[in-house]
This record gives structure tokens, C-alpha cells and sequence, in this order.
């Protein structure tokens, strides 16, 4: 089988050791050509010529960043309203190695975080044929893996890659540091967002909202991060959203965000689990962002689960 290793070589724990260990171990299971990024979106470009020129598998070693490129080069521009996509020949599986800081990806799916240790696992699961069908979430013509959300997060995702650019480690304490900070600076402004599922009455009044799609996700190394434990790869989406920024009910839910069998509570909490599609709009421009990506700014943003959308190469369960 023919297989493409994309590496970024810039994500955050890729180095050139582990790029050549990967390469090295897969060779004796697989025809692997190694390509590297040079450029935003680059992923995405070698990834949609995989698929075109009939790779068997396509191996990324990089961040949540890169996982994502690769998806949307695999899977083509989602159409609207749709559990469809636009994509030319069978798309091939899709395997991760960690490279990155947060890994969130990786880990929802059962990837070792070490690089070394998910590049045995991943020779395992080869030999195992192991693979499961998973489904992703869609918005603004792009797919996503296991979140987005419009308000606290995005801005949260805009500091931190605004650090990145100015040379600053990505860590979870930054990820801690920084949400803090914009949650005092959310408190200062009045709710803006109004939510909206199928089958139920608008949620208005809305200070921010996650729309998940697997439980549990983290920023935050091994601390799992619970927003809607009904929700899976296997389901349709989770929305969460708070109508209050008072510090007592925040930080009561935040404790039952962090802990195992929780399920998060409160009266000034929206939380719906396995919804086919969510819409969140708002009276001024807020950010987005999708798999920890800030995209800018929107006054609505439509969300929809699509089951089944790709094969990945991880445990099964």
C-alpha cells in the first residue's frame, strides 16, 4: 500500500528524529513518500493530491492545525446543509501521529500523546488493520474534528496564535492563562449571542457557546475537559453555552467540566447533546473558531454533524 507522511516541521514537538523514526518504522509495512509543509494550507494541497493520485493512506505528524488542512484537502468543501462533500475518487484513511501542543485530535481518538510511543501504536493498529468510521462537523465550508465555537474560545485561540507568532511556547499554561484573561474581559460586555437547534425555541442572551463533537476534548496535557459527555464521533453535535458570567455558577461548572461522569449542570446553562445541526448568531461580530483555529470574526455561523465521513486508522474503541 501506497502512503503519504505529511510533516510540519514547525508544529511544536515535531522534530527531524522523530519525522525519521516514523518514516523509517512505516517503511517496513508501507510505501511511504514523506512530504513536508512550507506554507499555510500546504497540508491541505498535499492532501487532496493524495486522494487524486489513489494513496492507500495518508499519515500526519503535526498539530491540530495540520490534522485539519489534511481532512478538508481529503474530504473537499462541504456542502451547505449537506452530509455530503465535494470530492473526486475514494478517500483514503487517515492516520495521526502527535506533533503538536495540544494534540486535542490524537487524543480523542486513543493516540499516545509521546510521538515515539504513537508511532509504535500506529505500526500496531497497521498490523491489526485496525480502523473505525468517524463522523465530523461542518461550518463556513469547512470541516472540523472535535470542536468550535463562537465567543470566550475564539478569543482565546486568537491570543494564543497571536503568542505563536510572536515566538511564545504553546502550552497548557498559556491556554489556562489566556482563557482566564479573556473570560474577565467577556464579563465586561453584554451577552450577544442567540442559539438555535432543531425542534427547540431560540436560546438568546447567550455570552458563548461550544459546539462539540467528541467527549471529552482538553487543551489542558492529560486533564479531559467534559462539555457534553453524550456527544461522540459516533453522534451528532453538543452545544454548550452559558447565559451568565458571574463567577460562582462559572466556576461550578467549569469543576464539573473536570471531572470523570460528570454531567455538567446549571440554570444558566444551555447544554444539548447529539443534534444533527446548531445555529448561533449574534448582534455584533464575534470570533470563530474551528479546531483551535481562529478564523475572524462573524455575526452567525451555522453548524452540522455529517456521520460516517472518514475512515481513521485507531483503536476501536
Amino acid at each position: 500500500m501506497r502512503a503519504l507522511l505529511i510533516v510540519n516541521p514547525n508544529a511544536t514537538s515535531t522534530t527531524a528524529a522523530a519525522r525519521d523514526l516514523l518514516a523509517h518504522a512505516l517503511s517496513s509495512r508501507v510505501r511511504v513518500t514523506v512530504a513536508q509543509t512550507t506554507h499555510r494550507d500546504h497540508a491541505s494541497e498535499l492532501a487532496r493530491s493524495a486522494r487524486e493520485d489513489g494513496m492507500g493512506l495518508v499519515i500526519v505528524h503535526g498539530g491540530d492545525g495540520t490534522v485539519n488542512e489534511v481532512i478538508n484537502g481529503l474530504l473537499g468543501v462541504p456542502l451547505p446543509t449537506s452530509m455530503q462533500a465535494v470530492t473526486i475518487g475514494a478517500i483514503p484513511p487517515l492516520a495521526v501521529v502527535p506533533g503538536g501542543s495540544a494534540n486535542v485530535f490524537a487524543r480523542s481518538l486513543g493516540i499516545a500523546a509521546d510521538p515515539v510511543a504513537a508511532t509504535n501504536q500506529l505500526i500496531g493498529l497497521l498490523d491489526a488493520r485496525a480502523r473505525r468510521t468517524i463522523g465530523l462537523g461542518h461550518c463556513d465550508n469547512r470541516w472540523f474534528t472535535f470542536n468550535a465555537g463562537m465567543g470566550w474560545d475564539a478569543e482565546v485561540c486568537r491570543a494564543i496564535d497571536a503568542g505563536r507568532k510572536d515566538g511564545k511556547p504553546v502550552s497548557a499554561t498559556r491556554y489556562v492563562r489566556s482563557a482566564v484573561q479573556e473570560f474577565f474581559k467577556l464579563k465586561r460586555r453584554p451577552a450577544r449571542l442567540t442559539v438555535e437547534v432543531p425542534g427547540q425555541e431560540p436560546f438568546d442572551e447567550v455570552h458563548y457557546a461550544f459546539v462539540s463533537n467528541s467527549s471529552p476534548w482538553t487543551y489542558m496535557n492529560e486533564r479531559p475537559v467534559h462539555t457534553n459527555p453524550g456527544t461522540g464521533f459516533d453522534s451528532g453535535l453538543g452545544v454548550f453555552g452559558m447565559r451568565s458570567t458571574a463567577l460562582f455558577p462559572t466556576l461550578r461548572v467549569s469543576r464539573q467540566m473536570l471531572t470523570k461522569g460528570a454531567e455538567p449542570k446549571s440554570r444558566k446553562l444551555i447544554r444539548i447533546d447529539d443534534v444533527p445541526s446548531v445555529r448561533i448568531s449574534s448582534t455584533e461580530p464575534v470570533g470563530l473558531q474551528m479546531d483551535g483555529d481562529y478564523l475572524g470574526e462573524r455575526t452567525e455561523a451555522e453548524f452540522f454533524a455529517t456521520p460516517d465521513a472518514l475512515e481513521v486508522v485507531a483503536p476501536t474503541r
